[in-house]
């Protein structure tokens, strides 16, 4: 099996992807076959250091992936009947029981996922819906699964508020502006290019600002009648203080990250102006201390995307090879939507 691995902190061109042997399938895991990985933000970081967590070298980075399953343990039991036809809760209810070899499942793993297989407790993959393809599946798991948090855990949206989402053409930012527009709200879509806002129109933004050449915070009022009620910030920089500004009565900034890769200082006065609020959002850290909680939430996700509410995007594909590629051009900017690395 190939293996995308990491042997020291530094610049995505320094990764080495080698040939390892295959280590045998224990009890309680299944193999994956991995066709698809994510390709995020949070792999590079991890790869330059520059994440809070740094996990012991050599390790192999990504943490989202898709596949079939090759392998099962000799204690995990099979299903005992197709679950095509079943609703996401459904589904994912009875795959608890055990896997059979075939089935279609996507994981997130934390680390390890830059691979042509991987073993993962039985208990970890989710079956695939049938209107993803293996490219969605391994790329919407944390975009969806954080937008959807941010948008009815911390915060909760009514149908007709305004919501901004800055970096909108990323992969995050499109995800949250899928799911925003499900919940009800009006959706503006913050991007530096003419190219980014034309996704962003195409994937449903109701209102777009090209913060490059507008006045982000004038714009905003312009469009929303005084300001908006919701600002999801995963970008950092300049524009969060435009931002802010740009909110309503109540607004509220919701700070998800910082792509942009400078942290702001909040103007303190301007959250006391207008009764607004800045909350932070860190799905993942909710999900490992709240595995049940983020299971009903991740029902609720893929029971919207099996429905069709809910359309992930196809990721721009990279091979396995070409991890570093895929990396840099995440690093500046260059992938418009979701990036993932294949392996056919």
């Amino acid at each position: 099996m190939r293996a995308v691995v990491c042997r020291t902190l530094g610049e995505p061109e320094e990764l080495d992807v080698v040939e390892r042997d295959s280590a045998p399938c224990g009890p309680g895991q299944v193999r994956i076959r991995v066709w698809a990985a994510g390709v995020n933000y949070v792999d590079a970081l991890f790869v330059q250091g520059r994440y809070q967590i740094k996990p012991p070298l050599p390790f192999v980075p990504g943490s989202e992936l898709a596949g079939e399953i090759t392998e099962v343990g000799a204690d995990v039991g099979g299903r005992s009947s197709d679950t095509s036809d079943l609703a996401a809760d459904d589904v994912m209810d009875a795959a608890t029981p055990g896997w059979q070899v075939g089935d279609r499942v996507f994981a997130s793993i934390g680390l390890g996922a830059f691979a042509d297989e991987v073993l993962v407790p039985a208990s970890v993959p989710v079956p695939i819906p049938a209107n993803l393809s293996y490219g969605q599946a391994a790329t919407m798991g944390q975009s969806y699964a954080t937008a959807w948090f941010t948008l009815t855990r911390r915060t909760a949206v009514q149908p007709g508020d305004w919501v901004v989402v800055l970096g909108a053409a990323g992969g995050l930012g499109l995800a949250t502006l899928d799911v925003a527009r499900f919940l009800g709200a009006n959706t503006i879509a913050v991007a530096s290019s003419a190219e980014r806002l034309r996704l962003c129109i195409e994937r449903g933004a109701h209102q777009v600002v090209d913060y490059s050449a507008e006045d982000l915070k004038s714009r905003v009022r312009e469009l929303t009648g005084g300001g908006a009620q919701i600002v999801v910030d995963p970008v950092g920089g300049p524009t969060t203080d435009a931002a802010l500004r740009a909110l309503g009565n109540g607004g509220r900034l919701m700070v998800l990250g910082f792509a942009s890769g400078d942290i702001p200082d909040v103007a303190a006065n301007q959250v006391l102006l207008r009764n607004r609020s800045v909350l932070g959002v860190d799905w993942g850290a909710w999900a490992m201390a709240e595995p049940e909680a983020n299971r009903a939430l991740m029902d609720e996700v893929l029971g919207c995307v099996e429905s069709g509410d809910l359309r992930p995007v196809e990721p721009t594909g990279y091979a396995l090879n070409d991890a570093s590629s895929a990396l840099r051009d995440l690093l500046e900017r260059r992938v418009v939507g979701k990036a993932c690395l294949t392996t056919g």
